[in-house]
């Protein structure tokens, strides 16, 4: 239902030229968010690295896909996520963005994230529009969340839109 939501925004957006900051794009992946420590039954706070993948429609032709690292920190367990993390995005024209997720609510079910965070672009591209990040990242060993070393590794669906 969200990915034909998101594909009806992008179709009902006016044209845009190839270099229009104001094109509307959706974007849909997999990102991979490592987590140091690892995540725990309680919360504590830890480095987030990643990376994700993006396909993209957009009213700009010329913007089909992208590629991210991601990095940042805060407080986060299996059950609570408080954290401020950062994306740069290379995008297949070369360009580049830096967005950053402050606000969001991330709900950990033992080791499964379900996300949807809200960010602002902050540098190149797209620079101060809005990015909505909905996702599902799961664990690969859920029951690791009450084993010393805790939840490492999350990966999984994502999307980017920028309105």
């Amino acid at each position: 239902m969200v990915t034909a939501l998101l594909a009806a925004l992008v179709h009902a957006a006016p044209d845009a030229s190839a270099h229009d900051s104001r094109a509307v794009v959706s974007c849909a992946g997999n990102n991979t968010i490592s987590f140091s420590p690892g995540l725990s039954l309680v919360a504590q706070r830890t480095r987030i690295g990643g990376s994700g993948a993006y396909s993209c429609l957009s009213t700009d032709p010329a913007l089909r896909s992208g590629t991210s690292s991601i990095s940042g920190g805060g407080w986060n367990g299996c059950f609570f996520s408080d954290a401020t993390t950062a994306e740069r995005i290379t995008w297949n024209t070369g360009e580049q963005a830096t967005v950053v997720y402050h606000l969001g609510n991330v709900q950990q079910v033992a080791g499964h994230a379900v996300v949807l965070v809200v960010g602002r672009v902050v540098k190149g591209r797209f620079k101060g529009r809005t990015v909505a990040s909905p996702g599902l990242q799961l664990a690969l060993d859920p029951l690791k969340c009450a084993s010393k070393g805790g939840v490492e590794l999350i990966t999984g669906p994502s999307t980017l839109v920028i309105v």
